[in-house]
């Protein structure tokens, strides 16, 4: 365990040295900045056309103040769809980058487990990744409260489902990394990805045509990659019930969003996978011929 703290440290130094953080931080903080500022004016826009009807003012949570609530989403699903990218292109080359370029043989050479590296790769950069996410969220979302006032009814439990999505896209892109080169892993774990996103828009299309074979194959692409359905049980709770009955009456017509909260057993399943991803790879690379 010594050795694996150990190597998620050297990672965490390995990202500070290669500027990750400090082009991240700084993109991130122009992306904030402008859409705050579209959020600012969109306020001053909403208050403008209350005092034209001759308004005191706007409810946060009703149905005057809808563009802000959509907003908050939207925004927190680019904030999910930018921390997805960066778990998998952070980590892409965890530990094929290194078998590559000949630095595994030196590194294995010193008295330390294969295992112990994969694990503190995969646990230095998930220090990263959900760290950034759950940084930009609070950004945001603080952000908007300051704005406008909008909360959302339970922002923690929304917030900690996509940390998870974070987590298991972080361990199946570990795994990958362990299995295949680094093009190859990262190519492949955007296909997982892309295969989670299908299922989420088959399952609403098979809601909204009453079908009940889409609807099955949603859910079969779900179990496969269950980071979309992560984000829809984010969106439940992230959002107010003036939403929740728009979306009740398209009849689950959106794909982005979600007016049921996600089932236990799939938080649970996506815990396993993402430990189970880090087991077999610290099983397969401690068997891996070098």
């Amino acid at each position: 365990m010594r050795n694996a703290l150990l190597i998620a440290e050297l990672s965490l130094r390995e990202a500070v040295r290669k500027r990750l953080v400090v082009v991240l931080l700084l993109l991130t903080a122009a992306f904030l900045g402008f859409y705050l500022y579209g959020v600012w004016r969109l306020e001053g826009t909403l208050d403008q056309r209350a005092i034209d009807a001759g308004l005191d003012g706007r409810s946060t949570t009703g149905a005057a103040n809808i563009p802000i609530m959509y907003s908050a989403l939207f925004g927190m699903y680019l904030v999910f769809f930018l921390g997805s990218l960066m778990a998998v292109l952070s980590t892409v080359g965890a530990v094929s980058a290194d078998v590559e370029n000949g630095v595994m043989q030196s590194v294995l050479a010193r008295p330390i487990r294969r295992a112990e590296l994969v694990a503190g790769r995969w646990l230095g950069f998930t220090v990263v990744n959900v760290g950034y996410v759950a940084l930009v969220s609070a950004a945001l979302l603080g952000g908007i409260a300051a704005l406008t006032g909008f909360v959302p009814p339970e922002a923690l439990p929304a917030v900690g489902l996509i940390l998870l999505a974070i987590t298991l896209l972080t361990a199946l892109t570990v795994l990958g990394s362990t299995l295949f080169t680094t093009l190859a892993n990262g190519i492949g774990v955007f296909v997982l990805y892309g295969a989670g996103f299908a299922g989420g828009i088959l399952t609403a299309i098979g809601s909204f045509s009453d079908s009940p074979t889409l609807g099955t194959l949603g859910r079969a692409a779900s179990i496969l990659m269950p980071t979309n359905s992560l984000w829809l049980g984010a969106t439940y709770h992230l959002q107010p019930e003036v939403l929740r009955q728009l979306g009740e009456a398209a009849q689950g017509a959106n794909p982005l969003f979600s007016t049921t909260p996600i089932a236990s057993g799939m938080v649970l399943w996506a815990a396993a996978y993402a430990v189970l991803a880090v087991v077999l790879a610290m099983w397969r690379f401690s068997r891996r011929d070098l």
